[in-house]
């Protein structure tokens, strides 16, 4: 009886802590919308199942990060883009960028995309390309963190590393990669015309054996008809080797170049159209409209651009800012209208310094992208603060994430503070901490440049 009754209690607290459950999160669903968890039903058309690697990237999960919202009393939430199967938010663009490409011409299949890149967007080029039916040639500054390198040369692509100098400079990687796209057109076009000269000499060859073997076939054609004899047939039978479409050497895709073309993740629009038609939606549509801010930083400038354009055309009040890291003129760009100081105006410099941790943000110049940005003012952050960031996630949240996305997150504690609580802020957790490990990560790199992470809460943020 005894062993019942204990029983029973046991259920009917199960079942209060089920109802109390059931409450506590029916609650969370009403005030946030992004709460939802429902699975999609066969009639909400979301797939299940994806067709390929490119239908993959994309509709990545809107991660409400604990610690930070707690320590604020706002809703701070982040984009988690390093789920995409590239591992980073640079997977979007690469699938913009080849499929603009592909559609107007300027990249053929089997062509070579080229780019300069810092890291993530090579890495994205290079696994999204051979879903394209394309290869991919990447020029990259030797100071980014090797594991980068090693991750693109692994995905089949080509790796060229070379050393960090100016944007102004005929060897800046990016300047690089647009030359290898030029030589790989170059080489198509010598391809092109070598194999049209030999076809012309096969044309005119064949074309004289033919002249030559129906002169000959009509002479015996008199012949035997000048001994009455059975007609012979004058057609000319068919010579597989001098038919140029019996060359096997013509479909290899490694024995011919079909071109090249120039990713141009920095100018080319298709990086904040990818944002504008598709990571802006995504976070309207995972927030039901319910934000107060977006927060990112910035290197090509494409997402930034495209997602506060986007969002500021659905509601004009939601606020959007650029984080910027040590080193980057773009800051001084947004609050202050001018790139640089008199003495370091725009263009003259000649040599990168060690400027920042972070990588694949900054920048020292506005690039077309960035151009298109809706931004209502911009914050700074520190090399210690994005590695404080970091570690903090790590223990309190286990989101292991790489410097931008740690930058990111710094700037989102900033708007926060600044907007008070109860307010709702996006921001962008562009990769993992994976591709970081030999610098961010690294303990020894920190400990040369004065970095080792001491703090034990967000007291590193206090100023």
């Amino acid at each position: 009886m005894a062993a019942a009754t204990a029983a029973g209690a046991a259920a009917a607290a199960a079942a209060v802590s089920l109802i109390t459950c059931y409450l506590l999160f029916h609650n969370s669903i009403l005030k946030f919308p992004w709460a939802r968890t429902a699975r999609p039903s066969c009639a909400s058309g979301r797939r299940t199942r994806r067709r390929g690697l490119v239908e993959a990237i994309g509709n990545t999960p809107l991660v409400r990060i604990n610690s930070l919202s707690d320590a604020t009393g706002c809703e701070i939430l982040g984009k988690a883009e390093f789920l995409n199967p590239g591992g980073s938010v640079k997977d979007r663009v690469a699938v913009k960028i080849i499929e603009e490409a592909l559609e107007s011409g300027d990249l053929i299949c089997g062509g070579t995309v080229t780019e300069g890149s810092a890291g993530s967007t090579a890495i994205s080029l290079a696994t999204v390309a051979p879903a394209y039916g394309c290869r991919c040639h990447v020029v990259i500054p030797d100071d980014a963190a090797i594991e980068k390198s090693q991750i693109i040369e692994a995905l089949g692509a080509t790796v060229e590393r070379v050393r960090p100098v100016s944007i102004t400079h005929r060897d800046h990687f990016v300047n690089i990669a647009r030359r290898r796209a030029l030589e790989a057109n170059k080489l198509a076009a010598k391809q092109r015309e070598s194999n049209e000269t030999q076809t012309n000499g096969l044309d005119h060859i064949n074309s004289k054996m033919m002249d030559d073997k129906l002169a000959t076939m009509q002479s015996e054609s008199k012949k035997t008809q000048n001994n009455d004899q059975t007609h012979v047939s004058t057609k000319m039978p068919h010579n597989s080797k001098c038919d140029p479409s019996s060359d096997s050497k013509g479909c290899d895709p490694s024995s011919d170049s079909k071109g090249g073309f120039f990713a141009d993740q920095f100018e080319n629009m298709a990086n904040y159209r990818a944002h504008y038609e598709w990571t802006g939606p995504e976070i309207w549509e995972q927030t039901k409209g319910s934000l107060h801010a977006f927060v990112a930083a910035a290197g090509t400038g494409g997402t930034i651009a495209g997602v506060s354009r986007y969002l500021k055309e659905k509601n004009r009040s939601i606020k959007c800012f650029l984080m910027d890291p040590p080193g980057s003129g773009l800051f001084n760009k947004v609050t202050r209208g001018v790139m640089y100081t008199k003495e370091e105006a725009e263009g003259k410099r000649l040599k990168n310094p060690f400027d920042t941790i972070t990588e694949g943000i900054g920048i020292n110049r506005v690039t077309r992208n960035f151009m298109m940005a809706e931004l209502d003012g911009a914050y700074r952050g520190t090399d210690r603060e994005a590695v404080e960031m970091s570690r903090f996630l790590l223990r309190n949240d286990g989101l292991f994430l790489g410097s931008s996305s740690a930058m990111n997150c710094v700037g989102a504690v900033r708007v926060a503070r600044d907007l008070g609580p109860g307010h709702t802020i996006v921001t962008i957790l562009c990769d993992s901490g994976m591709r970081h490990l030999s610098k961010f990560f690294n303990d020894q790199y920190l400990a040369d440049h004065g970095l080792t992470p001491t703090a034990t809460g967000l007291e590193f943020l206090d100023k």
